[in-house]
């Protein structure tokens, strides 16, 4: 007589999907790492090109909310005009240099975040953020 495996699978709530667009490998890893701790589905994206690419490939789902780390993004209104379009919160990671750009300024940003801050406190934020948009 054949042994059969048979999997278990007990439904789940569907984990809101989260963007980490960073172009440090271990700060977007680590961040991830938090989110899905915290029951999350997280995606990682060097670059926003990267993610909007993503999307229309179908290889990644639309996010709910990202978070932007700003350095290292070359930011361009186009590009900001995309993530504006998918119509999510997105929460911005920035130093003095990147806050400061008029680019950054002009935008309507559901979170900005000030350099040093940590995994802890954005994954905070993330969570309010997705609470309160669950409401």
């Amino acid at each position: 007589m054949k042994s059969r495996r048979l999997a278990i699978r007990h439904p789940r709530k569907k984990e809101p999907v989260v963007w980490v667009i960073d172009s440090d490998q271990w700060p977007r890893a680590c961040l991830r790492a938090e989110l899905i701790e915290n029951g999350d589905d997280a995606y990682g994206f060097i670059t926003i090109s990267d993610a909007l690419e993503s999307l229309s490939q179908a290889t990644s789902l639309k996010p709910e909310l990202i978070v932007l780390e700003l350095r290292g993004q070359n930011l361009t209104s186009e590009l900001l005009e995309a993530l504006r379009n998918l119509q999510v919160p997105i929460v911005a990671l920035g130093g003095n240099v990147e806050l400061n750009d008029p680019l950054v300024q002009q935008q309507q940003w559901h979170a900005v975040l000030k350099r040093p801050v940590s995994l802890g406190n954005i994954a905070e934020v993330v969570q309010k953020i997705l609470s309160n948009a669950t409401r």
